[in-house]
């Protein structure tokens, strides 16, 4: 499968825009902006405000104070800054293909990051670890629109917990000159256990690489069962 992957994020990140921001959004991201720029040295200005979908300030490690995850854009990566370590920065590794489609959403139990291409995407789920009291990566989702035909299109979801793989993918059948759909795959698939620091857009595509085996394994398996 080919993944369709635009790079304009790199030339357009600074001319976001910055007037969507709700007044309540921006007053919570001003209280706590001394704090993140003394940990990442940014400079300080009076109007020092982050895109909406940039920054998510909720308890995440259940001290009843909240903590804060956002976006650097200058060095592309993720950063969560805890209560309980005094509010030092956790940073993931950097992520090059940031598109300006990225950004970070809260979940029920902690926070989402997406990054989203012109015809594929993708989410990882992460949350906290009160054994560990590290950031860790609970589940990772993709999508991809295929090709012109929509060959390779389709879904899928990792459960980093269980290491349950769901997939519901298509192929464009020349013969018939159809889209058909795959079966749902349902199988278990490994990963080591994976904090923000570990975290980089190479777990993605590793992920995006085990998606693919899985897909030709399970298209050849349907071709040969239609044309026995």
């Amino acid at each position: 499968m080919t993944i369709a992957i635009s790079l304009i994020a790199c030339n357009t990140k600074n001319n976001l825009a910055k007037d969507t921001i709700s007044g309540a959004l921006k007053n919570s991201i001003t209280i706590t902006k001394d704090t993140i720029n003394k940990a990442e040295n940014l400079p300080v200005t009076s109007d020092t405000i982050f895109d909406q979908t940039d920054y998510i300030i909720k308890d995440l490690d259940k001290d009843n104070i909240n903590d804060s995850v956002y976006i650097n854009k200058e060095n592309t990566t993720i950063v969560c800054k805890l209560s309980s370590r005094k509010f030092k920065g956790i940073t993931s590794k950097p992520i090059e293909i940031l598109n300006f489609t990225s950004g970070v959403t809260e979940t029920k139990n902690g926070f989402e990051f997406f990054n989203d291409w012109m015809r594929a995407g993708y989410k990882n789920q992460f949350r906290y670890n009160e054994k560990t009291s590290q950031i860790q990566l609970i589940g990772m989702s993709r999508y991809e629109f295929g090709n012109a035909v929509n060959d390779g299109s389709g879904e899928s979801s990792i459960n980093l917990l269980s290491n349950d793989y769901i997939g519901n993918w298509n192929y464009f059948d020349l013969e018939k000159n159809e889209l058909l759909k795959i079966p749902t795959i349902s199988t278990k698939m490994k990963f080591g256990i994976i904090n923000l620091e570990d975290f980089g857009e190479e777990v993605y595509f590793g992920y995006a690489d085990k998606c693919a085996e899985m897909y030709h394994k399970h298209k050849d398996i349907m071709i040969n069962d239609n044309y026995r």
